[in-house]
């Protein structure tokens, strides 16, 4: 199989989407949801409703088959209007048992909605690369996929078969995955940053080598003869996608696996050292705290800290 970088940063942010509900409305209808704490999806099954952000005045018209991915962003109201007054969320859902909740008198709009869990540390590498609004819309020519996904998960949801729990998750990762694949494939304006460089096909060869085996002591030579590209040629192309030099990649990204490491194994500072391709502990000490502020021991510390206050 080939190597799949973007695969690699998902697996260490850990994504866990969750369906978590939906509702139904009908008439004049508003709902204000607050800022969201996770990634939030919504996936609207019928009829039509707008998306309004707190401080922005212009609102995004959402149509029947939209699906539309929310990162960082403020409370934000989904309505039948602009002006109607909306009710608080909280209020809405509070003692629903499945998480679901009507609004109204009659079912003109129906709403699935959920969130994607992501790992408290290297969860935030994916959240902080996206933009606040990923918006796919049913009329677009790469949402063919994303359709027939919402399709399955509606059934599912609606009439729940043995194993649906399984079903539903698996087809709610999958619609995750190709809201991302429609916001890399569309998007236009992509700061330079590590999801740019993973979706970018000429640097896929010199990327795979890196992820496939970190702990190698890869020379700009060699990646940049993968890419098909001269050293100087490659070091300039590979920064103006991903924002760092080749070699600077790939410390981070070893540094990535190695944080990873240290909080969720009991593996020793001087193995991760050999483990990730530095000779000695002192050596990748250094590069750690270069990439994280602090030193490998003190992180481990940290984190451990961390999660006995919870």
């Amino acid at each position: 199989m080939h190597s799949d970088p973007f695969s690699d940063f998902l697996r260490l942010a850990d994504a866990k989407p969750v369906v978590a509900g939906g509702f139904s409305a009908g008439g004049d209808w508003a709902i204000r949801f607050p800022k969201p704490e996770y990634l939030k999806f919504f996936a609207l099954v019928k009829g039509r409703c707008v998306l309004m952000f707190e401080g922005e005045r212009t609102p995004v018209y959402v149509e029947e088959g939209d699906v539309f991915l929310l990162s960082s962003t403020p409370s934000f109201v989904l309505a039948s209007d602009c002006i109607t007054e909306p009710v608080d969320a909280k209020a809405l859902f509070s003692g629903s048992h499945n998480k679901t909740a009507v609004i109204g008198d009659c079912k003109d709009c129906i709403q699935l909605g959920g969130h994607v869990k992501l790992d408290p540390d290297s969860g935030k590498l994916l959240a902080q690369v996206l933009p606040p609004l990923i918006h796919v819309r049913a009329s677009s020519q790469q949402a063919g996929v994303l359709s027939w996904l919402l399709e399955q998960l509606v059934r599912e949801v609606s009439q729940p078969l043995p194993g649906f729990s399984v079903v539903s998750m698996q087809l709610t990762q999958l619609m995750f995955v190709q809201i991302l694949r429609e916001y890399l494939q569309t998007a236009t304006d992509l700061p330079c940053n590590w999801l740019k460089a993973v979706s970018d096909k000429r640097l896929q060869p010199a990327l795979a080598l890196m992820h496939n085996d970190p702990a190698q002591n890869w020379q700009l030579s060699e990646l940049a003869k993968a890419a098909a590209m001269s050293r100087t040629s490659f070091a300039v192309y590979f920064k103006s996608i991903a924002g760092v030099a080749p070699l600077t990649y790939l410390t981070q990204w070893r540094m990535y696996l190695a944080g990873q490491s240290l909080r969720k194994s009991e593996l020793s500072v001087s193995t991760l050292a050999l483990q990730y391709g530095y000779a000695s502990e002192s050596a990748f000490s250094t590069a750690f705290k270069r990439i994280n502020g602090v030193s490998p021991r003190n992180y481990r510390n940290l984190k451990m800290a961390e999660l006995a206050d919870n």
